[in-house]
């Protein structure tokens, strides 16, 4: 057993593998659609065949949504038990006009492949189903143990997963949970993501008459809502951008001395970052970089606001009702159901008399940190360096990945998130696309984790 033999084998199967990501990125599998829903099923039936290739034993699972595809090679006793997550669903392609290639027409150009689906997240779950066939194959065995799960319902919330997970917690049991779901730092950069800011989200409905009112026969004499609801809005902040929410900062642990050195080393621009949204100049908490607001700082958002007329022209009304979608980025040790619950009585206390409110919550998810200094981020360490070429740098995440904190309670286990690809991959975007070069590399990273975690040598 050894890692020559694995990589001649990742290298004579380049093209094939290629071919064989092509076909499951011809498959529009729209989760979120029910039109699509044969589609996912294929999908999953594709996944399921690529992991019988790769010499796992597999399941495909029925849920009241969408399959699961579960897969299991556990031929090493006393080895590392590897849990490997990854999604075959994919976000809608619209706006259609907007590809140059069609969506589900997967085309390779200037050494990426384009199609929905490429980099999230495809392209980098199969990385890791190689990885898995290069050994089994090259050597006949593996290193460690592997359990695969690859749902089909990440895009509409993983409405399924948790229940799967707590129904075979057993079964499921591993040493370390590897998720590619994320990015490299920049190009030629490859990063280990050891934190996630968790979230909740919040919808309310300012109302205020039973109907829309003429504008200058009650103006001034009874509350209009959208004028209630900016309000309200306007108040979540204070000039420093501070969260007003009484309680949100309470329980949060502060960024080590470390931890701002190390973001601080890292190549950044923020001329160039803030260039590259269109805008001109940054704006958020005071006191913080822009890397520390975005990975490692909470945040308090409206997503979107409604009310009133929206048509061509003027239309002089008090509006009815208004409404708001708030999402609040989490750090760790922030409490969701606090948040959330400090959020609407922050909101009720601010609202303006003659209006009521209505406010509905939505999902929820801690923010998590990891050690990066535990072995097996160091085995990923060793494996992503020698596949890149580099030594990769570990960094936060802004976003949320809410099953890496379910993998955490149901199954006691930490999350190694490894990403392949870049953030300018337009992952939910027209035109996504993936790296064909860093999809090799994912797989040889892959495959060179299974050994370093194994403690050969």
């Amino acid at each position: 057993m050894s890692m020559e033999s694995v990589e001649a084998y990742l290298q004579q199967n380049s093209e094939r593998f290629v071919s064989e990501l092509s076909e499951l990125l011809r498959i529009p599998s729209v989760s979120g659609d029910s039109a699509f829903k044969g589609d996912v099923r294929r999908a999953a039936q594709l996944v399921d065949q690529q992991m019988r290739q790769a010499g796992m034993t597999t399941e495909i699972v029925e849920t009241p949504g969408h399959p699961i595809v579960v897969g299991t090679l556990t031929q090493s006793p006393g080895a590392p038990t590897l849990l490997v997550y990854g999604h075959y669903d994919v976000q809608p392609p619209d706006p259609l006009q907007d590809w140059i290639t069609p969506p589900f027409q997967p085309t390779v150009r200037d050494g990426k492949i384009y199609a929905r689906g490429a980099t999230d997240d495809k392209g980098q779950m199969l990385t890791h189903i190689k990885a898995i066939e290069a050994w089994t194959k090259a050597t006949g065995k593996l290193p460690v143990n592997v359990k695969v799960i690859i749902e089909g319902e990440e895009e509409v919330g993983s409405r399924n997963l948790e229940d799967f997970l707590e129904s075979h917690r057993k079964q499921l049991a591993c040493d370390i949970v590897v998720v590619s779901d994320t990015s490299q730092y920049a190009p030629g950069i490859p990063a280990i993501t050891y934190g996630l800011r968790g979230i909740i989200a919040a919808e309310i409905i300012v109302r205020g008459p039973k109907q829309d009112l003429h504008s200058g026969i009650f103006g001034g004499s009874v509350t209009n809502p959208v004028n209630a609801l900016a309000k309200l809005i306007a108040s979540l902040h204070d000039d420093q951008g501070h969260v007003k929410i009484p309680g949100f900062y309470d329980e949060i642990t502060p960024l080590s001395v470390q931890e701002r050195q190390q973001f601080a080393a890292l190549p950044f621009d923020e001329v160039d970052f803030l260039q590259g949204v269109g805008v001109s100049t940054g704006w958020g908490e005071t006191g913080f970089t822009a890397n520390e607001r975005r990975w490692a700082r909470p945040t308090c958002d409206v997503n979107g606001i409604t009310g009133g007329y929206q048509g061509e022209g003027p239309k002089t009304i008090i509006p009815a009702w208004a409404r708001a979608k708030i999402t609040c980025r989490l750090v760790p040790n922030q409490n969701p159901e606090k948040i959330v619950q400090s959020l609407e009585a922050y909101l009720r206390s601010h609202l303006r008399p003659g209006a009521t409110l209505e406010f509905k919550s939505d999902h929820g998810a801690s923010g998590l940190v990891f050690d990066t200094s535990s072995k097996y981020m160091q085995a990923a360490s060793r494996a992503v360096a020698a596949a890149f070429g580099r030594e990769p740098v570990f960094i936060r995440e802004g976003g949320s990945i809410p099953v890496v904190k379910t993998f955490k309670d149901i199954l006691g286990a930490d999350t190694l998130l490894l990403g392949w690809g870049q953030n300018t991959d337009n992952l939910h975007s027209p035109n996504e696309h993936f790296t064909l070069a860093d999809f090799h590399r994912g797989i040889h990273a892959s495959a060179r984790l299974m050994w370093e975690l194994s403690g050969r040598k």
